[in-house]
């Protein structure tokens, strides 16, 4: 995906290096069509988002990455990794931005099943971060947590309406 994803950057101007990368992708392809995943049908059809962030992972620009994967039963069916569009002045707010985005991605992930008959409610959100989960219960806004910005609290909404559920996971799991 990553190579396919390089590759589409240059569409508009390729080079003969962009067409000679295209085709090994093919040719990959080609010798991998016994691969795949299995999502088998006997399971049960719960949502689960898990969301994590690394404060500061890339010293460059002091920006963190968010990532976040979703489970459908056993099958994974969504994931997510992305550098932060600002910097995070703690690990509150860069995990915050994260469960936020793990929130959002549910929530769409939530619309498409229902289109389908599958209705869900309270999403377990999982979170290693007990700070996140405390902010997100408790919509006070405190000194602590002014540095984060207003967009990012959509998610005490759709907690507080029901939609999702944030709950505690530890970081080795």
């Amino acid at each position: 995906m990553f190579s396919v994803c390089l590759c589409a950057r240059f569409q508009s101007n390729p080079k003969e290096s962009h067409f000679t990368a295209a085709k090994r992708i093919l040719k990959y392809l080609q010798g991998t069509t016994n691969i795949g995943l299995w999502y088998p049908s006997e399971v049960s059809m719960n949502l689960v988002g898990y969301s994590d962030s690394d404060f500061i992972g890339y010293k460059i620009d002091r920006k963190s990455t968010s990532g976040t994967c979703h489970l459908l039963g056993s099958s994974l069916i969504s994931w997510h990794s992305k550098k932060q569009a600002c910097v995070a002045l703690s690990t509150t707010e860069a995990e915050y931005i994260a469960v936020g985005s793990c929130c959002a991605r549910s929530l769409w992930i939530k619309q498409q099943l229902s289109d389908f008959g599958l209705n869900l409610s309270k999403i377990p959100l999982l979170c290693d971060n007990t700070s996140v989960i405390n902010l997100t219960k408790n919509p006070i806004q405190h000194s602590r947590n002014k540095h984060i910005e207003i967009r990012h609290h959509f998610i005490r909404d759709h907690v507080n309406n029901g939609d999702c559920e944030i709950q505690f996971v530890n970081t080795k799991n």
